[in-house]
C-alpha cells in the first residue's frame, strides 16, 4: 500500500496533499516515530512531479517538528504530534520576573498548536551564536533578544529575514528585521524628567550601570537628564565595597541589586526618602510591595507579549516602539 498519494484532478496544491498524507499515515498509526520516510527522488519519480515540490512539503513538516533529516541517509518521523502548526524559536538574555511576564503574556496570545522553544544566552556571545547555528532552519520564526551583544547581526543575517524578530533592544544593525523594543536612552530621560522635582531634593543621583549588562542607552539617557539639569550624578559598576550616602538617590537597574542596596540602608540605619531614595528598572508585583513600594521606570512587559504574538502570527513586518512610564512610590 502507498503511503503517499497525490490526485492531479484535485484542487489541492500537490505538496499539501503530500503532507496530509504523511499526516494521515501519522495518525492511522502506519508511521511512527523513528521511520523512515520515502526519499524525495522516489515521490519525484513516481508522480512525475518536481523535486521542488516534494521540498516543499518535507520542509513544511520539518518546520513543524513533524520530521527530520539525517544527512546521508534521508528523511525520518520525529514527532506523532501533528497539531503544533508552528514552531517559534525564543532566544532571551535571561529570565527574571518581569521577563516571566512578558514570556507568559506572549504564550497566552498565541494561536492554538503553536511551540514555542525557550533559550537563553545569559549575554555570553558564543552561547548566543551556537544556539542560533544548531537551530537554523528548523524553526518558523525566530524571536532574539540581543542584549548588548555586539556584533549579533553577523549571525543573525544568516537566518530568513522574513523569520526573525528582534526584541527589547536595538541595534542599528538589526534594523532591517520587524521588532518591539524599547528605546532606552529617551525613555530614562524622559521618566527622570518627569520627576525632576523629586529628584531636586537630593544631593546626587547614582546610576548602577553593569556595561556587559545594561543597555548602553540607559546610560546615555541618564547623564543628558543629569548633564541638562545640573544635578550632580556618579555611575558605579558594582555595590561590592561601596557605602551609600545620606542625602543620595540610587538608580538601580537590576532586581538582585536593589535587594542589596537595601540591606545596605538597613545596616546603616538610612531611611527611604528621609536619607536615600531609590529609583528601580522594571516594575514587578514585587516592587510594589517591598518597602511600602518601590519607584520605577518600566515599559508594560504584559502589553508587550501581547503585541508580540500579534507580530509573529500575523507575519507583520514592523517596528514598535514599546514605550516606558515613571511609576511613583514611595521610595523616593
Amino acid at each position: 500500500m502507498s503511503i503517499i498519494s497525490i490526485d492531479n484532478s484535485a484542487g489541492s496544491p500537490k505538496y499539501k496533499q503530500i503532507i496530509s498524507s504523511i499526516e494521515n499515515a501519522i495518525l492511522t498509526g502506519i508511521y511512527k516515530r523513528g521511520d523512515k520516510l520515502p526519499s524525495i527522488n522516489s515521490i519525484r519519480n513516481r508522480f512525475s512531479i518536481s523535486r521542488d515540490t516534494v521540498l516543499l512539503a518535507y520542509n513544511d513538516l520539518k518546520l513543524r517538528g513533524i520530521i527530520q533529516s539525517v544527512p546521508g541517509k534521508g528523511y525520518y518521523v520525529k514527532s506523532e504530534n501533528i497539531s503544533t502548526v508552528k514552531k517559534i524559536f525564543l532566544l532571551f538574555d535571561e529570565l527574571n520576573a518581569f521577563k516571566e511576564d512578558l514570556y507568559n503574556s506572549f504564550l497566552n496570545n498565541l494561536d492554538e498548536g503553536v511551540q514555542v522553544d525557550i533559550f537563553f544566552h545569559h549575554f555570553n556571545y558564543s552561547v548566543f551564536s551556537k544556539l542560533l547555528y544548531d537551530n537554523m532552519g528548523i524553526y518558523n520564526a525566530y524571536i532574539i533578544m540581543p542584549a548588548n551583544l555586539k556584533d549579533t547581526h553577523s549571525v543573525i543575517d544568516k537566518l530568513p529575514q522574513d523569520r526573525v524578530y528582534i526584541l527589547d533592544q536595538m541595534h542599528k544593525e538589526l534594523r532591517k528585521y520587524p521588532a518591539i523594543y524599547q528605546n532606552f536612552e529617551k525613555d530614562i530621560y524622559k521618566a527622570l524628567s518627569e520627576g525632576l522635582h523629586l529628584m531636586k531634593s537630593y544631593q546626587k543621583m547614582i546610576l548602577l550601570f553593569e556595561s556587559d549588562k545594561q543597555p548602553l542607552g540607559m546610560l546615555a539617557g541618564f547623564q543628558k537628564f543629569c548633564l541638562e539639569h545640573d544635578i550632580k550624578h556618579e555611575i558605579i559598576g558594582t555595590l561590592k565595597d561601596y557605602v551609600p550616602n545620606k542625602g543620595d538617590v540610587y538608580l538601580i537597574p537590576d532586581d538582585r541589586n536593589l535587594i542589596k542596596i537595601i540591606k545596605k540602608f538597613k545596616e546603616l540605619d538610612l531611611v527611604l526618602i528621609e536619607d536615600v531614595g531609590i529609583i528601580s528598572y522594571n516594575d514587578t508585583l514585587l516592587k510594589e510591595i517591598v518597602e511600602g513600594g518601590i519607584t520605577t521606570i518600566s515599559t508594560d512587559f504584559n502589553k508587550m507579549g501581547e503585541r508580540l504574538a500579534e507580530m509573529v502570527m500575523g507575519n507583520e513586518n514592523l517596528k514598535i516602539e514599546n514605550p516606558n512610564y515613571l511609576i511613583v512610590r514611595k521610595s523616593i
